[in-house]
């Protein structure tokens, strides 16, 4: 009995053993499978920057929107309405270099649309390059490449990461967004030429522009755009109860119009004939000519369409010009966004039937915000007012004079800072940090005026906080003023727009941020966001390395 029981034994200790050898056998091989496929990774990449965007916008008119276009986003992707711009100058540049680099202006080093230069004595526009050429342009006028972004993008790094084969566009109605978004390895990065109403780009990218859009542009988008009127798209109570009226004293309007409708074939007549093409920019067409080659560029280029993702960069800035006319609080800012609203309905469409949701991971930011018109804050009780620089300048000229003596002691002074004489200043043995300080002293006296910060002061001390923090983050040695200062909240400098946007506060900082398509999970996040984080988060979802001055962290919400 004991005989046959161990014998039985033994053949259920042979089973278990052999059944657990086969399970150990298929684990291996699925362990074997997982480690050899390739991490996932979404074929296109489509980001969408909306300048002037602040995030209540998106809420100020949620009703009047489309379900496919900005809701369809927001409903269906992951949201952050903060996304924090933390440094203080908040121009286009700067705005745009931070979006693709993930870092901050004191990193990359375009600190302004436009700085002085001590060496050369001139100032340099941030994509100015006088050895590029325009591709595809009427003039060699514009001469536009990222030499001057100091630092590597997001589409660089995905770019190294492929050895090239991934493909990045960038695309914009104006040169410089367009130059930034791309970065230093974009394939190309095309934008409108203002005489010739033709998409071109330069030649750091390409030598000549490619078949597709010389066909584009035998099409003359642009002319047939400002063949058209701008007429109100919804019905005029939708505006009336979100908006200063039609006929605001608010708005500066186009060409001395200020309500609706837009004439664009008459108004796009310049003095001497000619067509004026800038003003496509001043109109919703403007975004709409953008869509357009977007989705043809998309097409020719067979974006998405191999096995090494792709970028593509596109940048609605006629938004921008309209509010810089009208002011955020316009019929025309409303009617602008629900066009292009409709123009992202369009191509959110063409995403589905050309790759599928599935397969594109699309993100909508802003590069910067704006301000309210001073003049409508004044009356509704709230501080605001403008700053005169031009007479400041010209004080501050003859203080100086009678501190050190005749000499041009200021050499350039714009978007808040101010640049001094370097070489007279050390040809006269003087002490540049005392002269640095004098002027933040002097310039603290002015209505408007709140915070001033020295150049000596940001070098010498690293532990600042708040707008001073902001203050730092925006400076870069060799290219950032002797002095800066940030004017206070509302306060904007005599003869800017409307929508005027060049401080830290959260008017001009705080921008919305959506990620939408690819292993993204419908959530709502308001926790606020760092500008860096958001090419950091990038950088993790196509497995490649961050920017090389990014210090982001990732998004616990979309790195999953």
């Amino acid at each position: 009995m004991v005989v046959r029981f161990r014998k039985v034994y033994d053949v259920f200790l042979i089973k278990r053993i052999f059944i657990a050898f086969v399970f150990f056998i298929i684990s291996c091989s699925c362990l074997s499978g997982q480690t050899s496929q390739k991490p996932a990774k979404p074929r296109l990449v489509v980001g969408l920057i909306i300048n002037g965007l602040r995030t209540d916008m998106l809420y100020r008119y949620w009703d009047s929107f489309e379900e496919n276009g900005f809701r369809r986003l927001a409903n269906e992707g992951c949201r952050f309405d903060y996304l924090q711009l933390n440094y203080f100058y908040t121009q286009t540049a700067p705005g745009m270099a931070s979006l693709v680099c993930g870092s901050y202006p004191s990193a990359h080093g375009i600190i302004a649309n436009e700085w002085y230069d001590q060496l050369s004595g001139k100032v340099v526009p941030a994509t100015l390059d006088e050895t590029a050429n325009c591709i595809g342009c009427d003039n060699n006028s514009e001469k536009h490449s990222a030499k001057n972004l100091l630092t590597s993008t997001v589409g660089d790094e995905l770019r190294l990461a492929t050895f090239k084969q991934s493909k990045v566009f960038s695309v914009s109605l104006d040169a410089m967004p367009a130059v930034l978004l791309g970065g230093h390895l974009a394939n190309a990065a095309f934008w409108l030429d203002n005489t010739s109403g033709k998409m071109v780009t330069g030649s750091k990218y390409i030598s000549e522009l490619p078949q597709w859009v010389k066909d584009f542009n035998s099409k003359k988008l642009a002319d047939i755009y400002l063949q058209q009127t701008w007429n109100l798209l919804q019905a005029d109570s939708i505006y009336a109860r979100v908006n200063f009226p039609d006929n605001s004293r608010y708005e500066n309007g186009i060409k001395g119009k200020k309500t609706f409708p837009y004439d664009l074939k008459s108004l796009s007549i310049r003095t001497d004939g000619g067509k004026d093409y800038n003003l496509i920019k001043y109109v919703p067409m403007g975004n709409n000519l953008v869509k357009d080659f977007a989705i043809t560029l998309i097409v020719n280029e067979a974006l998405g369409k191999d096995d090494y993702p792709d970028l593509l960069l596109i940048n609605f800035n006629a938004t921008e010009y309209i509010g810089q006319q009208y002011g955020l609080l316009s019929y025309e800012m409303h009617d602008a966004l629900l066009r292009l609203d409709k123009e992202i309905a369009h191509l959110l469409g063409f995403i589905d039937s050309y790759l599928g949701k599935q397969n594109v991971l699309l993100f909508l930011t802003a590069p910067n915000g704006a301000a309210y018109p001073f003049k409508a804050m004044n009356e509704w009780g709230m501080p605001a007012g403008q700053f005169n620089a031009g007479q400041a300048y010209v004080l501050l000229k003859s203080y100086l004079k009678a501190l050190y003596g005749e000499g041009e002691w200021i050499k350039f002074w714009k978007g808040q800072q101010i640049y001094l004489n370097h070489p007279l200043i050390q040809q006269d043995k003087l002490d540049i940090e005392q002269m640095q300080r004098e002027i933040a002293r002097f310039l603290l006296d002015f209505d408007g005026i709140g915070y001033v910060i020295t150049a000596s002061q940001i070098l010498q001390n690293g532990s600042f906080n708040g707008l001073h923090r902001q203050l730092a983050n925006s400076f870069y040695l060799s290219r950032s003023g002797d002095v800066m200062y940030a004017l206070l909240p509302n306060w904007s400098e005599m003869g800017e727009s409307l929508a005027v946007h060049n401080s830290g506060y959260t008017y001009d900082s705080q921008v919305p941020l959506i990620f939408y398509g690819w292993r993204i999970e419908r959530n709502t996040v308001n926790r606020p966001v760092d500008v860096q984080d958001l090419v950091a988060s990038l950088a993790v979802m196509l497995k490649i390395p961050f920017p090389s001055a990014c210090h982001g962290a990732v998004v616990p919400e979309l790195a999953k």
